[in-house]
């Protein structure tokens, strides 16, 4: 059988980009599976897409191909590659950060910058749409069997591999006082995720039902300081209130039932959006 190729992209489906993908695909071989993950990363959000990748790579079968394309340095000197993971799936992306959780949570076995030869044939004057013109060709040539992954094209260091700032991916949970950032935003709901892992989270002594005083601020400036009740579910507190739980990517998440709460308080992801989490009375 072959390995079925799962996208993403900040492309938004609002325009022909993402469809002109999935015809070259079916121009190489039109039995292959072309599954959509995202196509709403947020634009030139490399750090989201490294998250989103981590997010779906463990549910498919061993030899998957993803293929991300998250790339505000399309056409610089930045290495178009593929990296082959430890667990025997693939991914097709710019080496740009976009690896950087895969990296530490599963582990790349190889990685090769992918030759210039390997393109769609007629684009060889387009440098804006590599998506298309390299990734979406090279996965489609992968998954088909037409090309073998050593032939893809010299292999580089995995040493070399560009990697964001560990701390956007973990934090450092040692008491119940706890210090992290705003790593994600989970759309469509407009639930914000953290840093902090569920399992850290409990083992420094948070239980389901406690009370957890959260303060979140930008640039130092406080935007959200609260007791929030920390519970498995969105229905335990009032329509519109305030909920900290646990996130299906296995970090803690904090949420407004039937609500957004990326909206109400305007959050962003990065480094400057930050979380302080410590006990709270009931």
């Amino acid at each position: 059988m072959k390995p079925c190729i799962v996208w993403q992209t900040d492309f938004s489906l609002d325009w022909p980009f993402v469809a002109t993908m999935k015809g070259v695909c079916r121009q190489i071989d039109d039995t292959l599976d072309i599954i959509d993950s995202s196509h709403t990363i947020e634009k030139f959000n490399v750090l989201e897409a490294s998250q989103q990748l981590d997010y779906v790579e463990p549910f498919y079968p061993q030899g998957t191909i993803y293929v991300s394309v998250v790339d505000p340095g399309v056409g610089t000197n930045r290495k178009a590659s593929v990296a082959k993971l430890k667990d025997g799936n693939y991914v097709v992306t710019p080496d740009n950060g976009t690896l950087t959780h895969l990296y530490y949570h599963i582990g790349i076995a190889e990685i090769r910058e992918i030759d210039a030869c390997l393109r769609y044939q007629g684009t060889e004057n387009v440098s804006v749409f590599h998506g298309r013109d390299i990734f979406a060709y090279v996965a489609a040539k992968l998954a088909s069997g037409q090309i073998t992954y050593e032939q893809v094209g010299k292999a580089y260091p995995i040493e070399d591999i560009i990697l964001l700032d560990y701390q956007y991916l973990q934090a450092d949970v040692i008491t119940s006082e706890i210090d992290g950032i705003v790593s994600n935003i989970s759309d469509p709901f407009g639930s914000i995720v953290f840093n902090i892992l569920t399992d850290d989270f409990k083992n420094v002594g948070y239980q389901e039902g406690d009370m957890a005083h959260i303060v979140l601020t930008y640039q130092n400036q406080i935007y959200f300081d609260k007791n929030v009740l920390y519970e498995k579910a969105f229905g335990y507190v009032e329509v519109g209130e305030p909920i900290l739980f646990n996130a299906s990517s296995n970090y803690m998440s904090l949420g407004l039932n039937q609500g957004s709460f990326k909206d109400k308080y305007k959050v962003h992801a990065g480094m400057d959006y930050k979380v302080h989490i410590s006990k709270a009375s009931k």
